[in-house]
């Protein structure tokens, strides 16, 4: 029997870390000492307080039974809470405008399937998180890319989209502080965002997943601290990065009402909520989320400086991020994005990411994680320089 996929899984690109995964263990086998600064996965174990919490919950065998998919009243109302307590003026009804999401990828990805019908368009930033592509893909959208360009700090010229593109647009993504290319934006921005919406009718679907994470004293805000930004969307967060969580799959969708309802009405047909026993340890962590941000902003800093140091020294000129773990360069000598990736590899025994990987407006461009000790990241400088700028 021959298995035919279906349009849509045609209509998808390859997965990107899937194929640099297939690379990586190939050169693994063959017992390279690899270093990996592809996949942003925190080499940080999650903290203790986090873990004894889950132990004691999954003790209780109440915990043990399918869970609500809005998630515990308790955890909903510690999201709410955490939002209230880090930006200012975001106030957030538990009962209506929060939902707990298995993680905020899948929450990005079902969206679309709760406002978009088949030949409906999304807007989506390029280069950008994968999902937001597939997800408008799997709901049959017509996808419409906003190129992120370095000469606009990587942000959507929200002028340059065709009036007629806008006007059938239902759903559109933005990103900030942004994957992958670290860049990050400023409220008025966002009022921007806020009166594009309102103008052409749109939903918005802001991801936030990396606020956390921001170096030299800069504090990202969130969209919903924007007047009129709850009329007009939701935003994605999650306790992956912030707390080194990545496989707990814990994340929220804030905001507008009547959006969340839509989202939970399709995660109520596809999935389940989150283990009891997780939900807790989560409430846990957005309790004491200062205890681990300190600590976890000083470690990216001292790597993102390291790293850039040793590159900067060999003679790749690379900016400096003000957020994210991120490090976003633009290629050198005669290579496109996937040639380096493909020659940091073979001859340094790096993994990166290359640009084009995140959609067309990334070539040129290569993604580097700091996800690594600071002794890999001080080896992985020195081999670039040894084997590119010798």
């Amino acid at each position: 029997m021959k298995i035919e996929y279906a349009d849509r899984l045609k209509r998808l690109p390859p997965y990107l870390f899937e194929e640099i995964d297939r690379a990586k263990q190939r050169a693994i086998e063959q017992g390279r000492p690899v270093i990996d600064l592809g996949v942003g996965d925190p080499d940080r174990p999650t903290p203790d307080f986090i873990i004894n919490k889950l132990h004691e919950a999954s003790l209780d065998p109440s915990t043990h039974n399918y869970a609500l998919n809005k998630g515990l009243r308790i955890l909903r109302q510690g999201m709410a809470d955490w939002y209230g307590s880090r930006f200012i003026d975001v106030g957030l009804d538990p009962e209506t405008e929060v939902l707990p999401l298995l993680g905020s990828k899948e929450g990005i990805a079902h969206a679309p399937l709760a406002f978009i019908d088949p030949g409906d368009t999304v807007l989506v930033p390029d280069p950008g998180y994968p999902p937001y592509n597939s997800g408008a893909i799997f709901a049959g959208a017509d996808v419409q890319v906003m190129p992120l360009l370095e000469e606009n700090g990587f942000l959507p010229d929200l002028g340059s989209i065709d009036k007629d593109v806008a006007w059938r647009c239902k759903l559109m993504h933005i990103n900030y502080p942004n994957n992958p290319t670290g860049a990050v934006c400023d409220k008025e921005f966002y009022e921007k965002v806020v009166s594009f919406a309102k103008k052409y009718d749109i939903i918005v679907c802001a991801d936030a997943a990396y606020t956390e994470i921001s170096f030299d004293g800069f504090m990202p805000p969130s969209f919903l601290q924007v007047k009129g930004a709850k009329d007009v969307g939701i935003e994605f967060h999650s306790l992956s990065k912030t707390f080194n969580m990545t496989g707990w799959r814990v994340g929220m969708a804030v905001g507008n009402a009547d959006i969340l309802a839509g989202l939970a009405k399709v995660k109520s047909n596809i999935d389940s909520g989150i283990f009891t026993a997780i939900q807790i340890a989560a409430i846990e962590a957005l309790k004491n989320a200062d205890k681990v941000k300190d600590e976890m902003i000083k470690l990216y800093q001292q790597r993102r400086d390291v790293l850039l140091r040793g590159l900067n020294d060999a003679g790749w000129e690379v900016p400096c991020p003000k957020a994210t773990f991120y490090i976003w360069a633009r290629v050198f000598g005669e290579h496109d994005s996937a040639g380096l990736a493909k020659d940091m590899l073979e001859k340094a025994d790096i993994v990166i990411t290359p640009g084009n990987g995140f959609g067309r407006s990334g070539e040129g461009y290569v993604r580097m994680a700091l996800t690594v000790d600071l002794e890999k990241l001080e080896e992985a400088a020195q081999r670039i320089k040894k084997a590119f700028f010798s």
